[in-house]
């Protein structure tokens, strides 16, 4: 988390950065708003973190905002497609 938003106060923006829980304990780790878009994204402990990391991904649908692709950040050598709108995303290249 900490390197992401150093990216954007080096690149001399305010981070659009949120969390999400809701009372069903569902949660997303980070959400990205650029563009009306939202971008979730999962951090992970794993280098085979499975399916189930985008499991809530699917409740920003009600928002009424586009939702663009989603990232799961973890312990991968490469990016991996894990569907048609959701990437692992190695650690090391935040």
């Amino acid at each position: 988390m900490g390197e992401i938003i150093k990216s954007y106060y080096n690149a001399g923006k305010r981070p659009p950065l949120y969390y999400y829980r809701d009372k069903d304990g569902r949660e997303i780790d980070l959400i990205i708003y650029e563009n009306n878009r939202l971008y979730p994204i999962e951090i992970k402990k794993s280098g085979n973190p499975g399916k189930t990391a985008i499991k809530h991904f699917d409740v920003l649908a009600r928002t009424g905002l586009e939702v663009g692709e989603g990232r799961v950040i973890c312990l991968v050598s490469d990016m991996v497609p894990i569907d048609q709108q959701n990437w692992y995303v190695p650690a090391w290249l935040i």
